[in-house]
């Protein structure tokens, strides 16, 4: 293992080699701090994850390369759910002592991390880095600007709007139970556990979409699918003072998640609380659908509306979402992700 300052050289020689200098840059790694410069009609938006070992993931089934991607994938998808254009990375590792045949491990690590942060034009600007007696911790931050008054909040949901949802869920979930059972990834092959298996160790962030949601000030509210769709939908309600009707028949779970339950049923439970689809949640006026559907095509992405914002009145005191379900209306229970409770 290579010493403290030969790790942060080699960190700082690839950022040199593989990153353009942003605009809004004036120092990055190298001093005490990063200088940043800031953008005159623009607010700035500033998130961070902490990913632990055996909580948030196992080295023991997580390819390098794909744990450097999710590392900062995961802070990505929170300036995404903001409406905003992600502009900077910090990263701090806890790192214990790796055995000398791991030592490739950083290597291919940053080579998952930078191939991101080249894609969407984000640059590392520092950080810090400190050997632990275990486990290994990854903390990533991002910070990303978006158009004065332009963040889109959790709190803005209204009565009459309609809920939308990119892409599917129940693929992370589906591919993190695959993966206790013993399933091992594959990149020859192409099948609905190994579809599974990427969505889970390799989410994609949708990044695009929610810089067009927020330029275009589609959306009252939006939040990413990361503790699952009911419980970041509650999340949603009870910062915007009001219920959601969700109808069971429109919610896209994920054709992965019959390889977990047959049950159609018992697949739509498992979907909407199975947490890290980081797909993105949003709620808005009906009349924007035509130009949230053209969003989507241009990004490629599926959009679903899944539901309507009511009044809270109309939600029972033990839950905020109520479900539509073969012409009934009934509590829809709100679990998800509990990281003080889930180990990985």
């Amino acid at each position: 293992m290579p010493t403290e300052f030969e790790f942060i050289k080699r960190i700082r020689d690839q950022v040199r080699r593989r990153m353009s200098t942003s605009p809004g840059l004036v120092l990055g790694i190298g001093d005490d701090a990063a200088i940043l410069r800031q953008e005159s009609g623009r607010e700035t938006l500033i998130t961070t994850d902490l990913l632990v070992e055996n909580v948030d993931f196992r080295l023991d089934y997580a390819r390098p390369d794909w744990l450097g991607h999710k590392t900062l994938a995961v802070s990505l998808s929170d300036i995404a759910a903001m409406g905003g254009v992600p502009a900077f990375s910090m990263l701090t590792l806890a790192i214990p002592i790796l055995s000398p045949d791991r030592e490739s491990f950083w290597e291919d690590f940053f080579e998952g991390y930078f191939s991101l942060c080249e894609r969407y034009q984000v640059t590392l600007v520092g950080g810090d880095i400190s050997g632990t007696p275990g486990p290994l911790s990854l903390d990533s931050m991002v910070v990303g600007n978006v158009q004065s008054g332009h963040a889109v909040r959790r709190s803005g949901a209204k009565p009459g709007d309609a809920i939308y949802l990119t892409g599917s869920i129940g693929a992370s979930a589906t591919g993190l139970k695959l993966l206790f059972d013993g399933a091992l990834v594959d990149t020859t092959e192409e099948s609905l556990v190994q579809r599974a298996l990427r969505a889970h160790l390799r989410p994609e962030p949708r990044v695009g979409y929610g810089r067009r949601v927020g330029a275009g000030s589609l959306a009252n509210s939006m939040i990413d699918i990361s503790d699952g769709l009911a419980q970041d939908l509650a999340h949603m309600c009870e910062e915007s003072l009001v219920a959601a009707i969700v109808d069971y028949d429109t919610v896209p779970v994920a054709d992965e998640a019959a390889l977990v339950h047959q049950d159609e049923w018992q697949a739509f439970l498992f979907a909407i609380s199975g947490g890290e689809d980081f797909e993105l949640l949003l709620t808005a006026d009906p009349k924007q659908e035509p130009a949230l559907r053209e969003s989507a095509d241009q990004e490629g992405l599926r959009l679903t509306r899944i539901g309507e914002i009511v009044d809270a009145a109309t939600a029972s005191p033990a839950s905020p979402l109520i479900l539509r379900r073969e012409g009934s209306l009934e509590p829809l229970p709100v679990r998800g992700f509990n990281h003080f409770g889930s180990k990985k």
